[in-house]
């Protein structure tokens, strides 16, 4: 048996040591519910709700300024019978400028029960494609490479793997979600760009105010090697176990306020608005974002509502 508290020092101790080298650029698709849409962001989440579940989250970063991110994703994810294995597959289209990307990947993790206090650690790998196409007539661009006048269209693979240790009360998730190096376009270049190993590290925990109300706060921590961090914190209110409410903070970015509806035992909507807090607040009307989550009450089980 493994002692809970060696466990969770060990993982300290390990996403300090990946974090002190690595910083972040914004290269994938940002998300605010990060906290609703948790395989998007690591593997091992597959299958932790514990019954078929299907999310859809569209994004509209930046209103106002032409060519801004749109991000759409649709993700399923179910445990098998024996509970242990953990089904995903993720569908990403990213919109940026004149670039357009897809990601598709599959999802596996494997859960190991540590004690008789629920406490589980769960084992996730993705293996996919990243599909960038460019259309270069999409806008003017000053500083344009010459080698892409031409709009491209590159297929990638992408291999990734993620550790989810939790309960129903509190987890923390450490993933990669691709080792291998992709293309990407990149705004600030306007050209197409080498992505770098992305990290992420998130946590969450719910407290019990009362018999109606519980607050949870969570986090993600994104790295990437030549560029700063970029931290998410967030603090949501639940609310008779069907509604909630919230703000969150994204360094040196934004802040949000996010609301959500548990409209049947099986039907989650959330709604997130970002007011941007830099110096590109003068040039738009914030940031929009919509998740639509529906679950599938397995035969025998009763849908009991989840936090995480």
């Amino acid at each position: 048996m493994i002692h809970k508290s060696s466990l969770i020092k060990g993982l300290i101790v390990l996403v300090f040591i990946l974090t002190s080298t690595i910083s972040f650029a914004q290269q994938d698709p940002q998300y605010t519910h990060y906290m609703f849409n948790t395989m998007s962001v690591n593997p091992a989440y597959a299958g932790q709700r514990e019954t078929l579940s299907i999310v859809g989250l569209h994004r509209s970063q930046w209103v106002g300024i032409d060519g801004a991110p749109q991000t759409q994703s649709l993700s399923f994810h179910t445990p098998l019978r024996n509970e242990r294995i953990g089904l995903g597959l993720n569908i990403v289209k990213d919109a940026l400028g004149p670039a357009s990307e897809t990601f598709v990947d599959a999802n596996v993790s494997y859960t190991i029960p540590l004690n008789a206090n629920d406490l589980k650690l769960s084992f996730g790998v993705k293996g996919g494609i990243h599909l960038l196409d460019t259309d270069w007539s999409k806008g003017t661009f000053r500083d344009a490479d010459p080698a892409y006048q031409n709009n491209i269209n590159l297929v990638s693979p992408m291999v990734g793997a993620g550790l989810y240790l939790h309960t129903r009360k509190w987890y923390l998730g450490l993933a990669v979600p691709n080792f291998i190096d992709t293309d990407h376009y990149d705004d600030y270049e306007e050209s197409v760009a080498t992505e770098r190993m992305h990290f992420y590290f998130i946590g969450g925990y719910v407290f019990n105010l009362s018999e109606t109300t519980e607050f949870k706060p969570a986090f993600l921590v994104k790295g990437v090697s030549g560029a700063p961090l970029i931290a998410d914190v967030s603090a949501n209110f639940w609310f008779q176990k069907n509604f909630t409410l919230g703000v969150a903070w994204r360094w040196d970015d934004s802040v949000s306020a996010l609301a959500g509806l548990q409209i049947t035992p099986g039907m989650f909507v959330g709604y997130s608005y970002d007011m941007t807090t830099t110096g590109l607040s003068n040039y738009n009307s914030g940031s929009h974002e919509l998740t639509l989550r529906f679950e599938i009450k397995r035969l025998g089980r009763i849908l009991s509502p989840r936090f995480f």
